[in-house]
């Protein structure tokens, strides 16, 4: 008897059957990804009852006999995903700004964009995140928010393909293309399919923006900077001036907690605050603090402060403690976007009692409490913090290298939890935690990288982007990964650590090949072989991936050659699954080589070796080497199997193309050709540059085979222009050739 979920799958293989569509076509005509459209066809994922209307829509059916096979799939599995909400909450005291919040609101209907600007301080991401909060209910795919640290202290911009890497993260999609305009097309395609609102804070300028907005769809977008963006088209700005006295006054007495006024003396308070709804805050806080004080006092000692903000925040630092003081000056040379009471408590060395101290500091209003337990300052209070630590602090290198520390620790013991290659037997714990804990720290994770670079603690650079291998293997592209571990090399190296600089080396030459720059992975490689002569473990992992480099750039006698020395490295070493990986490649380029007998017998041995998914690649190579069509299908349809019972998105991409090329030699060129698409829409969210090309390349053989000589061109077009971006000769040469003909 099958499980809901089955049953529901069944229903939905029914619908796609009757669309007679391929699953992007199903897909876009349902106005859902195709990545998401195929996890809910594959069961991984049940899908919410908005999706499966759609899809009964598409195709003309009434959902209503549906939705207790769907009610009894979501019980039995899955919850249906809930809205996504990475909005920042609204402020409780939100005073004014009636007219600019409905012009922004009106902007957002019409436009689908808008850009508030305004000087630091003046309530540019307060406006936002309330009319996000506000429209909440139009945008039913949820808000998105990211911080584009266009002006935080001691962090650079983050530059867009980064961003997009965030911003398709948030969506799910794990493995972003490498390129920014590939990024910026998925992104795009991922949005139109979606009804969301995006907010993008503290943007430093256009050209930071602009690859970041959506195109056509639904989908809208809220961006902020102190900089007017008048060279972003489409983007219509609004810009917030100081707050006129009445709204002023207002803000100032409901975060003083007022019941009657001295209009003379809040006049005062309001000239040195200077209309900024920061500074009426925190100076409003202050006087809520000194229930003794009355408003004249406060003007006074505001006037007698040397600076506005000086004067506003200094107010605020005297309501505090010696020790309060010392912890929001720490904070200011703290790394990363926000953190929670441990961390702030391994900076100032406290081993209790930091609770209480950010509790006093998020009622002075020098700190922000985003989430529950997560705490972030505003760019001018922490520029103003590390200004004082640079003053007043001449430990605080001792601090931050505590607070090092403190993340490398905890990186240390959730990645215990993880499997892995290097770890077949992760220590007791929960995965699925181990791997939400670095979702929430990952930008922090990145900046205590550069922080321990910048400050020589190359104990934390050189284990921090080993700690995320695993990480970034599920959950990244390769942005942050190549330069992180390109640090971590340079600290190794530093630290004397010769076999952990090879391993490092290895690393930062794959993320290179993933990301399809050959020539700077094979430099990577190069550097570490010069290191590993004398180890075999090291020998034979570089041996594997060089000769794939090799495989990739054409030069198929040099691929064979390291192919050849991994597998009797990994033999020599016992090490089974090493050496049915290099014989599967082997067996892959011996067959390119025009020797498809020898292929087999390398494929059938390295079935023989593997186990589970590691017998995939074997099998693959045996389907496509092996001359009996009823055997190619069959192995093909084993690894197809093995791949999705793993949940492998890219292997299953490799088995679907493989099944492509094998119905085109049996000509069946209508099956083929849907075996492609489906490989193509696999890869559509992964950053799997090499297979792209190779099922590009199968693609448009089976389409001029099929007599569809525009769709193949349009598929060497892609190669040509991909390749060359990458400084790929091989594949450009490649693609030329088969357009010409």
């Amino acid at each position: 008897m099958s499980s809901p979920q089955e049953h529901l799958v069944a229903q939905l293989a029914r619908i796609k059957e009757l669309s007679g569509l391929s699953l992007r076509a199903l897909a876009t005509k349902a106005s859902l990804s195709s990545s998401s459209l195929s996890r809910y066809m594959s069961g991984q994922l049940v899908p919410p009852w908005e999706a499966v209307v759609a899809l009964c829509r598409a195709v003309g059916r009434d959902p209503r006999p549906l939705r207790a096979v769907w009610a009894e799939a979501a019980k039995a599995g899955a919850a249906p995903p809930p809205r996504r909400n990475d909005l920042p909450a609204d402020l409780f005291d939100f005073t004014g700004r009636e007219a600019e919040s409905a012009l922004v609101e009106q902007l957002l209907r019409t436009a689908g964009a808008v850009a508030v600007d305004g000087m630091g301080g003046v309530g540019k991401t307060s406006l936002a995140v309330h009319v996000a909060h506000r429209v909440a209910g139009a945008y039913p795919d949820g808000g998105l928010y990211l911080d584009l640290h266009g002006f935080t202290p001691g962090q650079e911009p983050l530059d867009p393909p980064a961003a997009l890497g965030r911003l398709l993260a948030a969506l799910d999609v794990t493995h972003p293309p490498a390129g920014l305009t590939e990024r910026a097309a998925l992104w795009r395609s991922e949005l139109s399919r979606r009804r969301a609102l995006v907010v993008l804070d503290n943007a430093v300028d256009a050209e930071q923006v602009r690859p970041l907005l959506p195109g056509a769809g639904k989908s809208a977008v809220l961006v902020t900077s102190r900089n007017r963006l008048v060279s972003l088209d489409g983007v219509p700005p609004v810009s917030l001036e100081p707050l006129a006295d009445g709204d002023a006054a207002r803000l100032f007495g409901r975060a003083a907690g007022l019941t009657a006024t001295e209009e003379d003396a809040v006049g005062q308070v309001l000239q040195q605050c200077a209309g900024l709804p920061l500074a009426l805050r925190m100076a409003g806080a202050r006087l809520r603090h000194r229930p003794g004080w009355t408003v004249a006092v406060l003007a006074e000692r505001l006037r007698d402060a040397t600076g506005r903000f000086d004067a506003v925040f200094g107010m605020s630092l005297q309501q505090l403690d010696a020790d309060q003081r010392r912890v929001f000056r720490l904070l200011g040379v703290l790394p990363g976007a926000d953190f929670d009471a441990s961390t702030a408590g391994a900076l100032a060395g406290l081993r209790s009692g930091v609770g209480a101290v950010l509790d006093e500091l998020v009622d002075a209003h020098l700190l922000q409490e985003v989430a529950p337990g997560r705490f972030r300052m505003h760019d001018l209070i922490r520029q103003y913090a590390a200004d004082l630590a640079a003053d007043e602090e001449p430990q605080s290198d001792a601090a931050l290298r505590r607070a090092l520390d403190h993340y490398l620790a905890q990186a240390v013991a959730h990645e215990r939890t993880l499997p892995s290659p290097h770890r077949p037997r992760p220590e007791p714990g929960d995965p699925a935690r181990a791997m939400a804990w670095f979702e929430l720290e990952y930008v922090n994770l990145v900046a205590c990288v550069d922080a321990a670079v910048r400050v020589g603690a190359d104990e934390v650079a050189a284990a921090l982007p080993q700690l995320m291998r695993v990480y970034f293997f599920r959950h990244r592209g390769t942005d942050d990964q190549a330069r992180l571990l390109e640090a971590a090399a340079g600290a190794a190296g530093r630290l004397g650590r010769e076999r952990e600089r090879v391993a490092l080396l290895s690393d930062l030459g794959f993320t290179r090949a993933a990301a399809g720059r050959l020539t700077d992975a094979m430099a990577a490689y190069e550097q570490a072989q010069a290191a590993a002569a004398d180890d075999d473990e090291a020998a034979a992992g570089l041996a594997l991936r060089t000769g794939m480099a090799h495989r990739d750039l054409g030069d198929l006698e040099a691929a064979r050659a390291q192919l050849r020395r991994a597998g009797e490295l990994f033999e020599k070493l016992g090490r089974p699954a090493g050496q049915a990986q290099a014989l599967a490649i082997d067996g892959w380029v011996t067959l390119r080589l025009g020797r498809p007998a020898e292929a087999v017998e390398l494929a059938r041995a390295s079935v023989a070796l593997a186990a589970g998914p590691g017998r995939i690649t074997g099998l693959v190579t045996l389907g496509l080497a092996t001359g009996e069509p009823e055997e190619a299908l069959r192995t093909l349809q084993d690894a197809l199997r093995l791949a999705e019972e793993h949940n492998l998105a890219h292997n299953q991409a490799l088995c679907h193309n493989a099944l492509g090329v094998a119905l085109r030699a049996q000509g069946s060129l209508d099956e083929a050709l849907e075996h492609h698409r489906l490989a193509l829409e696999l890869l559509e969210p992964l950053a799997e540059v090499q297979l792209e090309l190779d099922c590009r390349h199968a693609y448009a053989e089976t389409c001029r085979a099929a007599g569809l000589r525009d769709e193949a061109a349009a598929q060497l077009e892609r190669i040509i222009a991909v390749a060359r971006d990458l400084a790929r000769p091989h594949d450009e040469q490649l693609a030329r050739a088969a357009l010409g003909r």
